[in-house]
């Protein structure tokens, strides 16, 4: 397996070896890491070859706005998050990418250099940069292998792509579907493995700001117990205002991993948490919301911190039914079953109607 670290020019002769083994059936050692050799398996397979001229078209008119349309929610949550990565490159002469699952370009940010063609025609929104269209690439390799990776100079598969390196890492949805992935490119520049770490952790940011925007009545945050909460480390979930799933992020996905159901079914937070779950409303209504213990049904256990979604302005209407709906409470001297009973609601109607969940 080759090594980031090695000398450069002993890095490029590994590499070499290795395409002459894998690419050109010399044999013997090939020293790359899986993915890649996979990747370069999958283009073989797929008929194409190293030498093959690579051509960056980009999808234009009514296709081209279709593509906008449906990338809108990723691209809008993806945003504040790509603007403070390419701070975090700036100087480094890489630039940021965000593709579909199909591995089409849905938005470009950073210092992308109008004046080199290698990063101008694939700085381009619409432009298909996936495995079958242009070989193995961070984009294609991170799609398939579902994981992030990272690629220098000559690991690409087609010769044409050899002055590039990037770092590439799969973005999923609140149910954990493939919804495309975010890359970072250089082209000519000093190895810098390091990005894979960066953007592995700038993908997670940008799921959970797509998962945030879903409208929710309560959010749980979700960690070990020792844990601290409140971080980027938080396994995140949803609720709706009767305890139904809505979505949750990667890290609550694998500390809570849920039941197989049908498709289409709605799972319940009662059916993974051992314990009643209107008791997470309850403290989410609290003025300092405090950490509680979250029994599984597994028998593990998680700490966890149940939050309120940000209130937005509320129209005329909901304010005065909110008002009604004060006003009940502070008769039943703060006790919310006693009136969402004289309401004729839930109790969990009540939460939501306030603002409370």
């Amino acid at each position: 397996m080759l090594a980031a670290s090695d000398p450069p020019s002993h890095r490029q002769a590994l590499i070499q070896r290795a395409r002459q083994s894998v690419l050109l059936g010399a044999g013997g050692e090939a020293p790359l890491e899986p993915w890649i050799t996979r990747s370069w398996q999958r283009c073989l397979a797929a008929g194409l070859s190293p030498g093959q001229r690579v051509v960056f078209e980009p999808i234009t008119g009514p296709t081209l706005r279709h593509l906008a349309e449906e990338s809108h929610a990723l691209v809008h949550a993806a945003r504040p998050v790509l603007e403070q990565l390419t701070r975090a490159i700036a100087g480094m002469r890489y630039f940021a990418m965000l593709t579909n699952a199909r591995g089409v370009v849905i938005d470009v940010q950073g210092a992308v250099d109008r004046q080199d063609p290698r990063t101008r025609l694939i700085g381009r929104v619409g432009v298909d940069l996936s495995e079958a269209a242009v070989g193995t690439t961070a984009i294609g390799t991170a799609l398939n292998e579902l994981a992030p990776v990272w690629l220098h100079r000559g690991e690409h598969f087609c010769d044409d792509n050899g002055a590039y390196s990037c770092a590439g890492a799969p973005l999923f949805d609140p149910e954990g579907h493939c919804v495309g992935m975010l890359d970072l490119t250089g082209v000519d520049v000093p190895e810098r493995p390091e990005l894979r770490h960066l953007v592995a952790r700038s993908a997670r940011a940008m799921e959970d700001a797509l998962l945030l925007q879903r409208p929710h009545s309560l959010r749980l945050r979700l960690n070990w117990p020792g844990s601290p909460l409140g971080g980027d480390n938080d396994g995140l979930v949803l609720l709706d205002a009767d305890g139904y799933l809505l979505g949750s992020n990667s890290t609550a996905r694998q500390l809570i991993p849920t039941p197989l159901q049908p498709p289409g079914t709605r799972m319940h937070c009662s059916d993974v948490l051992a314990l009643p779950w209107a008791q997470l409303f309850d403290a989410a209504a609290r003025h300092h919301p405090a950490p509680l213990d979250l029994p599984l049904w597994s028998g593990l256990r998680l700490h966890a911190l149940a939050q309120r979604p940000s209130a937005t302005a509320p129209t005329p209407l909901r304010a005065t039914e909110a008002a009604l709906i004060h006003q009940a409470v502070q008769d039943a001297r703060g006790n919310v079953a006693q009136a969402a009973r004289a309401l004729g609601i839930s109790r969990a109607t009540v939460y939501r109607k306030l603002g409370r969940h």
